[in-house]
């Protein structure tokens, strides 16, 4: 079906825009329902030449290697972009995107998108910044990999994820935004699932971890001593 104004103002990149240039785009938009655990494309997968962002839900980015082990690159926030080569690229998904939970996405015609930026660059920035902080996050990973221990690599992931989407203060303490399961941290700094548990339990008097990847954070100082320690 056809997306809304209201949904395009959603898309991140999208927020230079004013009311008459989204109305002009909204021809061009559609909007696509995906259930739990739904494959929204496969690796390798040819893609149409349009923007993909997520307006209402959760989606996971997975890569899997020649051995067939399977890594979880991102997750994707509602008002994010992904599948990035869609429209900048050679058009090839480069990873399996999967609904983490009901989701519903947005797609915008290359074309259309092109003619936007023409008339609007603050677009083209917003783009670019996105490819920037993930160019960012992707160096600081492998970094982490070959440099770090296993608890540092895990902090940093938890301190990026509350600095990218924030925390929210409730009467029962400061929680970030997105939830964090362990298989989902586990699989993104390179450790085993049983580790990252151990490793939570280690850091129990800075983190709070509840079921389903809730987690509250009870001392941010201590967290940076442990990561800066030797």
């Amino acid at each position: 079906m056809q997306a809304t104004i209201e949904q395009l103002a959603q898309v991140q990149v999208l927020k230079p825009l004013d009311v008459s240039a989204l109305i002009r785009l909204q021809p061009h938009s559609w909007l696509r329902v995906y259930q739990s655990n739904e494959i929204i494309m496969h690796e390798g997968d040819r893609l149409p030449a349009q923007l993909y962002a997520l307006v209402e839900g959760t989606v996971e980015i997975k890569k899997t290697a020649a051995t067939g082990k399977e890594t979880l690159v991102r997750i994707i926030n509602a008002g994010e972009m992904f599948a990035a080569p869609a429209i900048f690229g050679n058009g090839i998904a480069p990873a399996t995107v999967i609904a983490q939970v009901n989701s519903q996405v947005l797609t915008v015609k290359r074309d259309a998108l092109l003619d936007t930026i023409g008339q609007t660059p603050e677009v083209a920035l917003h783009i670019l910044e996105v490819f920037n902080q993930r160019l960012q996050q992707l160096h600081d990973t492998i970094h982490g990999l070959v440099s770090e221990r296993a608890i540092v690599r895990l902090i940093r992931f938890i301190q990026y994820y509350a600095s990218r989407y924030g925390t929210e203060i409730t009467s029962d303490g400061e929680y970030l935004k997105v939830k964090l399961p362990y298989y989902q941290m586990a699989r993104s700094v390179g450790i085993t699932y049983e580790e990252c548990v151990r490793l939570m339990k280690t850091l129990k008097s800075a983190i709070a971890y509840q079921r389903g990847g809730k987690i509250r954070i009870k001392n941010w100082q201590q967290l940076d001593a442990i990561a800066n320690s030797p």
